[in-house]
């Protein structure tokens, strides 16, 4: 099936944030193993099993509910019509964006480090967020099936 370039752009933008996502988180869990206190269970409770749950929660809620995924489906179409991920300003948006979860969760690290609260729950939030981001990245490829949308996105 053949696709307007806005929609391919639109899909792969999708797809290319939840990477960028998974690997700020990736390079948060190891920056977390060399520097925050504790033991090595601990931090891996912390950073990934706490998390895992929450990732997986915010990723299968809106896929099996079907009230949350026809909200997820429609915010996901009206983010296509804003135009997302087919501009350069709105990929510049959505990279400064990342870059500031990034920089949060990067500067929890460091202040746990020097003796401040351990930063369990940015860990969790940030994963529940890639669990969102993965949701409606899915979702992009449901809507694709839908008769009309694929009308309106073919060529």
């Amino acid at each position: 099936m053949a696709h307007k370039p806005a929609w391919r752009n639109f899909k792969r933008t999708q797809d290319l944030t939840v990477a960028t996502a998974l690997l700020i988180y990736a390079g948060a869990v190891v920056n977390a193993f060399g520097r925050l206190p504790g033991e090595p269970l601990l931090i891996a409770q912390r950073t990934l099993v706490w998390p895992a749950v929450f990732l997986s929660l915010s990723l299968a809620l809106p896929l099996v509910v079907g009230a949350i995924r026809r909200s997820l489906a429609r915010y996901v179409w009206m983010s296509f019509h804003a135009g997302f991920g087919q501009t350069a300003s709105s990929i510049l948006w959505g990279v400064a964006l990342l870059g500031g979860a990034a920089a949060l969760i990067y500067w929890q690290i460091g202040a746990a480090a020097a003796g401040g609260r351990y930063p369990a729950g940015v860990f969790s939030g940030y994963a529940a967020g890639i669990g969102i981001l993965a949701a409606q990245a899915i979702l992009v490829r449901v809507l694709e099936r839908h008769p009309e949308v694929r009308r309106q996105i073919e060529e």
